[in-house]
């Protein structure tokens, strides 16, 4: 028995489309838009990490899937009905290279690319510090509905929906929500990270360079989730000073009662920075869920 022409057609059809889509679509895809999918091209050292793996994972993963590929296209033009030339061996039950090749292969690949995840993954821990000669920079994150608020504990000031570093400089996150579970996100930097009310996430990232990323929330949370995103500048250290100095001097200030004038619902809401007056908000805003209210 042989297969069929119409049968034969569609899987020839089919196979030769996957493999245009792997091997010629998907690069000239990247080439192309690539420069609009922040990911491909990061500007911090994480996000970096994480994008070479992912290469490399599917470097690998092809390794598997190019030849399955070919070998369907070349047996169903072998065996097709109107080739006489194939050889039908009705007998034959296995083959023991091929046993070897298909059963083999395919398992010493998934034990490279589990191998290859454990290793990066703690190498990417988002809690473990970075190494570098410039002393780390504290920043703690409250997702709020639905903005981001951001304090500065060391320099006393608060931003709404904005963000300065130094470039080169690690930025250790400290993250929590007094609002629903959100996520925060600046893809160009690294992964997400979840923030939750009465917990504590972190988060280490660095800027390879200067420039304004986007950040965003990854974690859809109501009718405002689509204005909760934020500017992340990193600057020269010298311009990164200037803006210090000058939030520093904003007329606004930030204690517990302006706070909870602030966490309250909002939509779309524009940068702004405030002086720190209450050096303990963060832990406040942690622990307010984990004492039931005196009546």
């Amino acid at each position: 028995m042989r297969l069929s022409t119409k049968p034969v057609f569609f899987m020839l059809f089919f196979t030769g489309l996957a493999v245009l889509l792997v091997l010629v679509l998907q690069p000239l895809f990247i080439l192309y838009f690539g420069s609009e999918i922040v990911m491909l091209f990061p500007s911090g050292l994480i996000a970096l990490e994480q994008r070479n793996l992912l290469f490399i994972i599917q470097a690998l993963m092809l390794l598997v899937i190019i030849p399955v590929y070919v070998l369907t296209f070349i047996f169903s033009w072998k065996y097709n009905a109107q080739n006489p030339k194939g050889k039908y061996d009705p007998d034959l039950v296995d083959n023991v290279l091929a046993e070897y090749i298909w059963w083999g292969v395919p398992i010493v690949m998934t034990l490279i690319v589990a191998g290859l995840t454990w290793v990066k993954t703690y190498e990417l821990d988002p809690y473990k510090p970075l190494v570098s000669e410039n002393k780390a920079i504290t920043i703690q994150v409250i997702a709020l509905q639905w903005k981001w608020l951001f304090i500065y504990p060391e320099e006393k000031i608060a931003t709404i929906n904005f963000l300065q570093f130094p470039e080169k400089t690690p930025i250790h996150f400290e993250i929590t929500a007094d609002a629903p579970m959100n996520s925060f996100w600046i893809p160009s930097l690294g992964g997400q990270i979840y923030a939750m009310p009465q917990m504590r996430t972190e988060l280490n990232l660095i800027a390879n360079e200067t420039g304004d990323f986007r950040g965003s929330s990854a974690n859809i949370s109501g009718e405002g989730f689509a204005g909760m995103h934020f500017v992340t500048r990193a600057s020269s250290e010298a311009d990164y000073h200037i803006w210090l100095e000058t939030a520093k001097k904003s007329a606004k200030d930030l204690n517990l009662k302006e706070y909870e004038q602030l966490a309250a619902p909002s939509k779309d809401n524009a940068v702004e920075t405030y002086q720190l007056k209450d050096d303990g908000l963060f832990n406040h805003i942690m622990m307010k869920y984990m004492h039931p209210k005196k009546e």
